[in-house]
């Protein structure tokens, strides 16, 4: 395999050896992987339309379309304070949770590809079923399809992601699941304003729609080159190196490819991936990756404003088409956000823009909250003055957190996990992002009615939090190769105390230091 010159060289050595170009094949490869995104992006923007749209209400939530009835021309935080409401967006997301650890067995057994296709399938059949429903047990079988399609996706996608890139921009690769994902919440925002006018199977058509970036999933997926990093996991090792070459445009991949054998190796050693992710030397990725960073990521109160962006403008008095346009100025930040992140992510770091943009959103959520707490909450018809302020703070903080929280928040627990952890820990992630994500979904409106605008400074006090935590845990990795990340820890002024407490890593400190003595090393 030609790797035989490497033996013995250190991992931060090799990975200065690494060489490649941008090839087409690649560039397909990205762009087909990415669309997994969109699956998730769609059904993020559609469901906060859909449950706006008075035909919808008419049909499945009378009581809720009555009380909108109403109070139509009124701010009132409790119009939509309705928990089977809440349950047609949250179910999603609790099946999602499910269905993650089922994904990570395929995904780490039969690979990256085939958990994509899978979730792509799932996520086709949620939304016929949901385009033709007539009663609300069709929408929640329907939408817990779905949630079972965004589990897969959004365990392998990343992954995919992360794996297929070389070192110096994986930051900008990764983050194409991001831009995918925010340019489906905006099409999703457009479909839903102008299908809002066609009465009364509009919702129909939004729901339908969703059948669309499944199918390119599913067709893409089927011309999509495994990673070779799943590859070599598998014991393929040849037609690892074949598609190692082919993405990389070189026959000279010896030193990645070593690096890969090497992680594999470890990888294999592992019987119980979730049971060693409590390890020692594992500690730093499962507090950071699997279990912080994806909680405060839908702590952060995001979420809340992407699903129910339409309810709470309506909610301060805005009408039905101007909430839905002010969802789809909200949902373009989010893909400016995004397209910020990919070109500066790898110049200027995820600590950077992890801080920047927590700074910006604090600011945010709490000029919002001002200005609900001085002007909202009366039966008062809001002024479009007041509106626009209202418009632009929110778009400020989806923007921010288009361009830190939102794509780091994927990029960063997809890319500290070593080989043999990798698909276990990406389990965790999507597990405890979709926990978060379902719980804000269902408790947000409740909150909005009975906190008012201290809901916003709730969600400002949890983003200072956030902020601390990265400041002082999280370690900069950007061109950092994926499978040198664990050196990181080593390093940090906290976490290599935790590391160094592992037995297996001493013995294999110990065992190196006699090579070296021994002029081995």
């Amino acid at each position: 395999m030609g790797g035989g010159g490497f033996v013995g060289t250190e991992a931060a050595n090799r990975a200065e050896l690494y060489e490649g170009r941008i090839t087409g094949y690649f560039i397909l490869a990205c762009v087909v992987g990415s669309l997994g995104g969109s699956l998730f992006g769609y059904d993020l923007g559609l469901s906060s339309g859909v449950t706006a749209m008075d035909d919808f209400l008419k049909e499945f939530f009378p009581t809720v379309y009555r009380r909108k009835q109403a109070h139509r021309h009124e701010s009132d935080y409790c119009k939509y304070d309705n928990q089977v409401l809440t349950l047609f967006t949250s179910s999603l997301y609790f099946a999602a949770l499910v269905s993650t650890f089922g994904a990570s067995l395929v995904t780490r057994r039969y690979g990256r590809r085939t958990s994509i296709m899978s979730g792509a399938v799932s996520f086709f059949l949620g939304s016929a079923i949901n385009a033709g429903a007539v009663n609300i047990f069709m929408l929640i079988a329907g939408r817990i399809l779905l949630g079972f399609g965004i589990g897969f996706g959004n365990q392998a996608v990343p992954l995919y992601l992360s794996e297929i890139a070389p070192p110096k921009i994986r930051g900008a690769v990764n983050q194409l699941f991001q831009l995918t994902t925010v340019s489906g919440i905006l099409v999703a925002d457009v479909v839903n304003y102008f299908t809002e006018k066609l009465h009364p199977w509009g919702w129909r058509l939004s729901l339908g729609l969703a059948v669309v970036p499944a199918i390119l999933m599913f067709i893409g997926g089927a011309f999509l080159p495994e990673t070779p990093n799943s590859l070599v996991e598998q014991g393929k090792l040849e037609e690892a190196r074949r598609i190692l070459e082919k993405v990389r445009g070189t026959h000279r991949v010896d030193a990645e490819f070593e690096d890969l054998k090497e992680a594999s190796d470890a990888a294999r050693a592992v019987k119980h991936p979730f049971r060693n992710l409590l390890k020692p030397r594992n500690r730093p990725q499962l507090i950071i990756g699997a279990l912080a960073i994806p909680a405060f990521q839908q702590l952060s109160g995001m979420n809340s404003i992407l699903f129910y962006a339409p309810e709470i403008f309506q909610s301060l008095g805005m009408g039905s088409g101007a909430a839905l346009y002010s969802n789809i100025m909200s949902g373009s930040m989010l893909v400016i956000g995004a397209l910020v992140s990919i070109a500066v992510a790898d110049r200027l770091g995820r600590r950077f823009l992890f801080i920047e943009g927590g700074t910006q959103m604090i600011a945010s959520m709490i000029v919002v909250a001002v200005i609900l707490a001085l002007k909202i909450g009366n039966g008062e018809t809001i002024s479009r003055g007041l509106a626009a302020t209202l418009v632009i703070a929110i778009c400020a903080f989806v923007v921010s957190y288009g361009w830190s929280w939102g794509p780091l928040g994927w990029l960063v627990p997809s890319e500290i996990f070593p080989l043999e952890t990798r698909s276990a820990g990406q389990s965790i992630v999507v597990c405890v992002n979709m926990f978060f994500t379902a719980a804000i979904a269902q408790c947000f409106l409740a909150m909005l009615c009975h906190m008012k605008w201290g809901v916003f400074i709730l969600f400002a006090g949890l983003i200072v939090i956030m902020s601390l935590f990265i400041i002082l845990l999280l370690p900069e990795t950007k061109q950092v190769p994926i499978e040198e990340m664990s050196q990181l820890w080593q390093k940090h002024w906290y976490w290599k105390h935790i590391v160094s407490k592992d037995p297996d890593r001493t013995a294999q400190s110990q065992q190196q230091g006699k090579r070296a003595a021994a002029g081995q090393v």
